[in-house]
């Protein structure tokens, strides 16, 4: 599972131009499976996704799709983490569970 963390590097002006094209690629990696959960972040400094993938090479190849990614709108810190204890109804997004 990986915390994928988005932080802008440009106007929000600019963040609200790609806002569409942004969530046309959530809405793909969610419906792929990929995605689990996203949202902004508070202060609204970017976003966080949370994800699921085989690997941290198959994340960095998603994000590559990512507008904000090809148009040079935010940076992204992957963190990889294996989760020991999660709400039961979390369960059905744990692998090997």
């Amino acid at each position: 599972m990986f915390i994928i963390s988005l932080s802008y590097k440009t106007s929000l002006e600019n963040v609200e131009h790609f806002i569409p094209e942004h969530n046309d690629f959530l809405e793909k990696h969610y419906h792929s499976g990929n995605f689990i959960a996203s949202g902004r972040k508070d202060p609204r400094t970017g976003g966080i996704i949370l994800a699921n993938g085989n690997s941290k090479d198959e994340i960095e190849k998603i994000i590559k799709e990512d507008p904000f990614y090809i148009h040079q709108i935010a940076d992204y810190n992957i963190i990889e983490f294996i989760p020991t204890k999660y709400n039961e109804h979390f369960k059905f997004f744990i692998k090997n569970a």
